[in-house]
This record gives structure tokens, sequence and C-alpha cells, in this order.
């Protein structure tokens, strides 16, 4: 089975896309195009996985990842990653042809962004941790350093936990409106001492105030749709023993 690749309208034809399980070789509860080495799969496994993603967006390529820690941190990227021993943070910047710049998720947010005219990409992974201390602004700023300019940027939010499916407790709705009391507006009530917060829509707003002007959401909700895409919320209510996880990739050809 091929692998499925979910593009972004607003990205046009740079080569990037948004991937979920489906098109790999694991097995099990990692069935499909687990990407993520930190699981218990099979490493031979995920490492055919990634190079079928890599394949599919940018043959040729080489792969660029981090070792994610939900934080605001980004890296400049000129040249291979060591794929083994990658740097800490959560997104990446590049102005290099051949460099496929790559994000793992499995419910937090994946964004990816473009300055076609000044040739600089980037990717973030973002998490509510990573959004609320400002990953994707940070990644903005590692993008101008490059060249790009903020009002050319493009953003497209790919495949993430959807509104619905994300319940969270009264602390971590006050955390958020103490942050800024307009954020309220991202959290519904749920049952009783609960909300469901629709960390899409924070993401896109916390993008346009940043001064992005083209942001795409591409809707997908991880949770709902098993056969499509990893969820860490849904393994953990399935109580399964681990969970994969899948890849969103941007980079520039030659």
């Amino acid at each position: 089975m091929a692998v499925e690749v979910i593009r972004s309208d607003a990205l046009g034809d740079i080569a990037h896309g948004f991937l979920g399980r489906i098109g790999g070789v694991s097995k099990g509860i990692y069935a499909g195009l687990n990407c993520s080495l930190g699981s218990d799969d099979v490493r031979e496994n995920v490492i055919e996985n990634r190079r079928r993603a890599v394949a599919a967006i940018m043959p040729g390529a080489a792969l660029s990842r981090v070792y994610q820690i939900h934080s605001p941190d980004v890296v400049t990227v000129t040249g291979p990653i060591d794929q083994d021993d990658p740097p800490k943070a959560d997104a990446l910047v590049t102005d290099r042809p051949n460099i496929l710049l790559a994000v793992q998720t499995a419910d937090c947010v994946p964004v990816l962004f473009a300055d076609t005219r000044a040739g600089v990409v980037g990717a973030a992974h973002s998490g509510w941790k990573g959004a609320i201390t400002g990953v994707n602004e940070s990644t903005i700023v590692a993008m101008e350093k490059l060249g790009a300019m903020r009002d050319q940027i493009v953003c497209a939010i790919g495949p993430c936990i959807a509104q619905k499916s994300y319940e969270v407790d009264e602390g971590f709705f006050r955390n958020f409106v103490e942050h800024a009391a307009a954020n309220e507006r991202f959290f519904t009530d749920g049952k009783a001492g609960h909300y469901q917060f629709d960390i899409e829509g924070y993401v896109a707003s916390r993008l346009a105030t940043a001064g992005i002007n083209v942001v795409e959401c591409l809707g997908q909700d991880t949770y709902s749709q098993p056969e499509r895409f990893f969820s860490y919320r849904r393994s953990c209510h399935l109580n399964e023993p681990g969970y994969g996880g899948q890849m969103s990739m941007i980079g520039l050809r030659t």
C-alpha cells in the first residue's frame, strides 16, 4: 500500500506532506508507517518507514529531525543530522536544498512553514507546552534570520487531536486563561470540571497574531481516525502498551 500523503493547498508546489500510518511495514499496535524510534517497534521497521516517508515527499533528500522535548527551541539546519543523536528542540528551519525537515506527532500539532520567495522553510512540533511558550513564533524568527519575510510566510497545520477529542481538566484551562484571558474562547464546556480544548484553533490564532497572513488548518482529527493516524491519547484510553508516531515534512528542491 502506498504512503498516504496529505498536502496543503496553501503550501502549493513546495515539497511537503503530512503523513499518517498508511503505507508502512510495522505490525501490531504500531501497524503502518510508524516513524518513532522512541517506540518499542522493531527498529528495522521504523527505519524502513522513514525511508518510505522521505521517498514519498522528496526522494534522495537528507532527513533532518530533532529530539522533541515540548520546548520553544529551534534548530537551524545546514547539513545532515545524525538520526541516532539529533539535537534537542521542537522545530527546524533551513534555506538549504535537499534537506527534508521532519517533526513527529501523535496528537500534537505539526506546523509547516514556507517563504517560497526567500527560499526558507520550517517545521514545528507544537504540543500545548510548545505552543504556549512560543515554538511557532520562535520558528518564524529563525526563518527571518535566514532571509524570510514574515508577511510572505505561509503556514499549514496538519493532523492533530480535535476539540471534540481533547478533554482537559480545570487546571489546564486555568493555565491557559491566566496566560491570556482571550484564550477562554478555545475551550468549550465538557463533563463536570472538564473542558474541550481546540488546540488547532489556538495554534492558528497564535500564528495569525504573529503576523502570518495565510494559515491553513487541515482539520484532520488524529484521535478519531485509528486507521489513518497514530494517537497517544487513544492508545492511553485503549490501555495499549505503546504508541506510534507520524511525520510531517517539508523541504526545498534543488
